[in-house]
């Protein structure tokens, strides 16, 4: 859990960050919070007025009230002005979006536009930070951009500085990381690095700028590809009757695999390891290797909606006319993002099926609505989803779901049969309570 940091004799810097999203907004509140001044930059004029209101346009657990009071500290103010924000700054940090092409890369065009502006408007020696995730090779581009379009002939130094946030947890993420990665050329800016983050007590990694780049897009790769491996075992599993629960928990006893990240399930979503797979892969390309073990876990990852489609159609038999009432839409607990959630898939399918969807997620009705339309009638409450239903389908594992009133499912569904993508019961438990149910892997 995030605990407030303590008091430091460490300098403070005055901080812009250019983008007010997802890593932009929970790294620059953070930042804020251990005591320097932060500027939150976004061309998106609607978002700023928003948070200059103290509205948040994302969610993620505690990030409201720390922005609250890093405001009223007057440590976090909110601006349109690239320009003012470069002036009042000593570092700057580029948190922009990094969107994926149809061929996989990254488009880089808002961190060449940042570049650019950052160059245009600077007047004194600056650090330029890509906290963005970006391709190996970025930071030379960025450099070059810079001194291409250096009116003012500053001095100054790009750094790399990978994020590692989870939604969800972001903020304890951030405040007490497994490492902080800084890819510096020189010990001027490392310098400013090490103080900058001095409140935060983790290991201080400094590289060359392309190692830290490939860190973070061989970390998201690699996390990725072991959901990939539990979820090729669990097929194994499921063909000959053993138990993937089992099987994950004797491998990560083991420390050299360790047992995070081998959960079975419908694959992994959201809006960083679906695009830093696809985008590793093309940049291992583009540098003349082709990483076909990287192809393997984008397909796996694909085939495990499709196989759970079948769960679904199987377990019912015929999805036409029939309601489903689905617990959970967003990606994974405790966000509404519902960037590549494997809901998305999973419903578009049953819909187009005939199926009538009836849908509870604590957070994600409007984001899921933006996406899915009408697809789906979004419900109130979980209970309101189960009213009529023919069955029950788990998308996401939030909390509120692993201890419902079972006796109250059970009469509100037409059915008692429960398909769960989650794995989040007990199949015997579930036996006992008079449910027909389905998992993943689980023999």
């Amino acid at each position: 859990m995030y605990k407030e940091p303590m008091s430091h004799s460490s300098p403070s810097y005055s901080l812009a960050f250019i983008g007010a999203g997802y890593v932009g907004l929970v790294s620059g509140t953070c930042l804020a919070e251990i005591g320097h001044k932060v500027i939150l930059v976004d061309n998106n004029e609607a978002k700023i007025n928003k948070l200059k209101d103290g509205h948040i346009p994302i969610y993620e657990p505690g990030l409201e009230d720390l922005v609250k009071k890093n405001v009223a500290a007057g440590r976090l103010t909110f601006t349109t002005s690239l320009a003012k924000a470069v002036k009042e700054s000593t570092v700057i940090f580029i948190a922009v979006n990094t969107p994926p092409q149809a061929n996989g890369r990254a488009d880089l065009s808002y961190v060449a536009g940042a570049a650019r502006e950052i160059a245009e408007a600077a007047d004194t020696y600056k650090v330029v930070v890509d906290k963005s995730t970006v391709p190996v090779k970025t930071g030379e581009r960025v450099q070059q951009t810079i001194k291409q379009y250096n009116k003012h002939n500053i001095d100054f130094d790009v750094v790399s500085n990978p994020e590692f946030l989870r939604e969800g947890s972001a903020i304890d993420d951030f405040m007490n990381p497994d490492r902080i990665v800084v890819g510096v050329e020189n010990e001027r800016a490392a310098k400013i690095m090490r103080e900058i983050y001095a409140p935060v007590k983790a290991p201080f990694i400094e590289t060359n700028i392309n190692s830290a780049e490939l860190i973070k897009h061989a970390s998201n790769s690699f996390l990725a590809m072991k959901i990939s491996f539990a979820n090729a075992l669990a097929k194994i599993c499921e063909l000959s009757n053993a138990n993937i629960d089992q099987v994950t928990y004797g491998m990560g006893l083991d420390k050299r695999i360790g047992k995070s990240f081998l959960n079975a399930g419908i694959g992994y979503g959201g809006s960083c390891f679906p695009k830093d797979v696809s985008a590793f892969i093309t940049i291992a390309e583009d540098l003349g290797y082709k990483f076909d073990l990287l192809k393997e876990v984008e397909i796996i990852n694909t085939e495990m909606r499709e196989l759970f489609i079948q769960k679904i159609e199987q377990a019912l038999w015929v999805t036409k006319g029939k309601t489903i009432a689905v617990w959970g839409l967003a990606f994974k607990a405790d966000t509404d993002d519902m960037r590549n959630a494997p809901s998305i898939t999973i419903i578009e399918r049953l819909h187009k099926d005939g199926a009538i969807i009836q849908a509870y997620d604590p957070e994600a009705r409007h984001t899921a609505k933006e996406v899915l339309g009408d697809k789906v009638e979004y419900m109130s409450s979980k209970e309101a989803a189960l009213k009529g239903a023919d069955a029950l389908v788990i998308l996401t594992e939030w909390e509120e779901f692993k201890n419902p009133n079972w006796e109250v499912v059970r009469k509100s569904l037409n059915n008692p049969i429960v398909i769960d993508g989650r794995n989040m019961f007990d199949p015997k438990e579930m036996e006992k309570r008079g449910f027909v149910y389905h998992s993943v892997g689980r023999g």
